[in-house]
């Protein structure tokens, strides 16, 4: 029987090979990019914060839902909205029988990076315009932090803007609507997922929030937090990397005062502890090794996290999240990692889940006060899978990338990228860069890193 299911996947992996062939040189480049992880411990660019963490986390059955060496998702065609297909067994969750298999743990390796606000401004788009062409290319902006964010396995930003068409008019604060542009610019910079529950979901409406998902859909990236429809709203977001699956939830406070129309609240996640727990249930009866939840909260402006943040936060983690992702405030708050014993766990486990409250401005024209300043987030993680088929996460090291948003002006239009600070005040290899640039990025990378830090100080 064993060598009959041995046969019976190695026909489904030959099958499954032959269907992604034309992804020949997606699937090279993320194998390469991985054993230059690998090699390097994580990725090859400056030493980043490392904290080696230990966490105790869910078991899982050995079942997923798709086959192949591309990575594999519920959200295969990003077209598609209805519910995923129930999962089938892969090689990635019961490996291929070696010498060491009955005897020894399989481990994978997989990173998630993350990063905060995606906006734009008015100001943001003249520069890169082309008349001749009547498009933008927004791509620019994100240059430098492009060669990073391609390193993550999962990348995920929050859009923080509607993209609903030029006939509905290009505004900023405080009703935003960006060009089409914009999300094939994120798509180019390594980010794959965005989260779309935010205070700005319903700037243009919920025709904008079905134009938005229509656009970065396109553009290649796959949503969560808005829906187009019920169905749109059912769907479950898991994405699985190395053999790791891991399912994405995300949620905001509010709409800016906009109401949902009657028969429309699939439009957008509004945060509801009770309805969050149920969503986390679902990714795990979907076999999700890990739950990443993001939560649009907090107050503006405002540099820590408030009693009711670090409280819905940890009731979360007690009920099955793993990763908590934070935005709203625009400036970059402290992460946490949150202990949660076996008396307290929902499911009487003990479980640890990692916290960034608040990622921070990635991209907009917001300076001053810390609000030009980012996040680029990573965990990188362990799946064990023992000889009894049972598995475990573990989490191996957080990593923090502080950014900026470099704003220079030509000819009278203003021009912005993104400037990773450690890996740029090592390198020094941006030529727009002044000496007078450097030294306050040094202030600000140092003042970034004590402040991430101020929770674990505590």
């Amino acid at each position: 029987m064993r060598r009959s299911r041995i046969a019976d996947y190695a026909q489904r992996h030959d099958a499954a090979l032959r269907h992604l062939w034309p992804l020949g040189e997606r699937i090279v480049s993320r194998l390469a990019a991985s054993r230059a992880r690998a090699a390097n411990g994580f990725v090859k660019r400056p030493p980043l914060i490392g904290i080696g963490l230990l966490a105790l986390s869910l078991l899982t059955a050995c079942t997923t839902d798709s086959p192949g060496l591309s990575k594999p998702s519920s959200e295969r065609l990003p077209s598609e909205s209805a519910p995923p297909s129930p999962p089938i067994q892969t090689a990635s969750r019961t490996p291929e029988p070696s010498a060491s298999a009955s005897s020894e743990p399989y481990t994978q390796e997989a990173t998630l990076l993350a990063v905060g606000d995606i906006m734009v401004h008015m100001p943001q788009l003249p520069a890169y315009y082309n008349k001749a062409g009547d498009r933008y290319d927004l791509r620019p902006w994100f240059s430098q932090v492009r060669p990073i964010l391609q390193t993550g396995d999962w990348v995920v930003g929050n859009l923080e803007t509607p993209i609903a068409g030029k006939d509905l008019k290009y505004t900023g604060y405080p009703r935003f609507n960006a060009p089409d542009e914009l999300a094939a610019a994120i798509r180019y910079s390594g980010i794959e997922l965005v989260s779309t529950a935010n205070n700005h979901t319903l700037d243009r409406g919920v025709p904008g929030v079905t134009r938005t998902l229509a656009a970065v859909r396109k553009a290649g990236l796959i949503p969560f937090g808005s829906s187009a429809s019920a169905t749109d709203q059912r769907r479950l977001v898991i994405e699985e990397r190395n053999g790791i699956r891991m399912g994405f939830l995300s949620y905001t406070y509010g709409t800016n005062g906009i109401p949902i129309p009657s028969g429309r609240a699939y439009a957008v996640n509004l945060i509801d502890p009770d309805t969050i727990k149920k969503d986390i249930a679902k990714l795990r009866q979907a076999d999700a090794d890990v739950v990443t939840v993001s939560l649009h909260f907090g107050v503006e402006y405002q540099r820590m996290p408030n009693q009711e943040q670090t409280k819905l936060v940890k009731e979360l983690i007690r009920s099955g999240a793993d990763i908590i992702l934070g935005s709203h405030p625009h400036v970059v708050q402290p992460y946490d990692m949150i202990e949660i014993s076996a008396a307290e766990s929902r499911d009487g486990k003990a479980r640890t889940g990692i916290v960034i409250y608040s990622l921070g401005n990635f991209i907009s024209n917001q300076t001053g006060s810390w609000k030009d300043v980012g996040l680029i987030f990573g965990v990188r993680m362990t799946k064990t899978t023992h000889p009894n088929g049972v598995s475990e996460i573990q989490w191996n090291e957080i990593t923090t990338e502080p950014t900026w948003v470099h704003i220079i002006e030509k000819q009278k239009k203003r021009h912005y990228t993104v400037i990773p600070l450690r890996s740029e005040l090592k390198q020094r290899s941006f030529a727009e860069l002044t000496a007078q640039d450097y030294a306050k990025m040094k202030t600000m990378l140092k003042g970034l890193d004590q402040h991430l830090q101020r929770l674990q100080a505590s």
